[in-house]
């Protein structure tokens, strides 16, 4: 299957993203100057805007207070994930893996393993619905969103938000950040289903056709919140991300025609 066969299959969930009330933001704004360190990553573009809740001393201490009330109630929960991925499939039961972080250091982000040890090192990009590398474990986990649960680590060591835009690899990451990526953020939430929106693409093509795409859209949208976040808009987020992780097909099949996207924050008129 060529790319021209291939249909515009994926529809982000703007719904699920909250209204914040915010003026509409247009497509091109100045981007406040934010230092830059040096940085372990190179060739990041320009510093990309960020509110200034995004990069306050305040959300950093929400996100100790709230990482730790999680990781103790949801203990119990990631024992049992421990030991799905233990006794389903050979191999570690963490997966860690480098990403790109604040000001384009790198770090490592942990995850509880989904995949086969030889399925990731074949295809260490993106994945797809009833992708051949989950395990048995694996696919019910990422259903759920529970092998990202490991990261509240992350955001204890300060690698990590609970909301920001989801950390890249080295060499697929364009943005310098400010502020921390995050467990969840808007263009994750809008892409809520991105892997059932990938079933189709071949594996040969993924990657072009995520890099042309499905990329822009989302650096578009975290682009977008993180430039008007507040301390609401961010709560809204995760209660949303909640609800899609306990209900994850209560939206219905997948659409199959493209929609043009629309402005993140829009006008209200009553």
């Amino acid at each position: 299957m060529s790319l021209s066969e291939i249909p515009g299959a994926f529809t982000p969930d703007r719904h699920l993203m909250p209204r914040t009330g915010a003026e509409q933001i247009p497509v091109q704004r100045k981007i406040h100057s934010v230092p830059m360190p040096h940085s372990s990553i190179q060739g990041l573009a320009a510093p990309a805007s960020a509110s200034a809740w995004s990069v306050s001393p305040l959300k950093r201490l929400l996100d100790i207070f709230a990482a730790t009330l999680l990781l103790i109630g949801t203990s119990p929960m990631m024992l049992l994930a421990a030991l799905m991925v233990r006794f389903t499939s050979q191999g570690p039961i963490l997966f860690a893996q480098k990403r790109v972080g604040r000001y384009g250091k790198l770090f490592t982000i942990y995850k509880f393993r989904s995949m086969t040890v030889e399925g990731k090192q074949l295809w260490p990009g993106h994945t797809k619905h009833s992708d051949p590398r989950l395990t048995s474990a694996g696919a019910s986990l990422r259903k759920y969103k529970l092998d990202e649960l490991p990261q509240l680590l992350n955001v204890l060591r300060g690698d990590m938000s609970l909301v920001g835009p989801r950390p890249k690899l080295p060499g697929h990451e364009s943005m310098y950040m400010s502020f921390r990526p995050g467990i969840t953020g808007a263009a994750t939430l809008a892409f809520r289903r991105e892997e059932e929106m990938l079933h189709h693409i071949p594996f040969h093509e993924l990657e072009r056709f995520y890099t042309a795409n499905i990329k822009p859209v989302k650096h578009q949208i975290d682009s977008e919140y993180m430039a008007r976040a507040t301390f609401t808009s961010d709560l809204l987020l995760l209660v949303h991300t909640v609800l899609s992780c306990l209900h994850p097909a209560r939206r219905g099949p997948v659409p199959v025609q493209p929609e043009v996207p629309q402005p993140l924050f829009q006008n209200r008129t009553n």
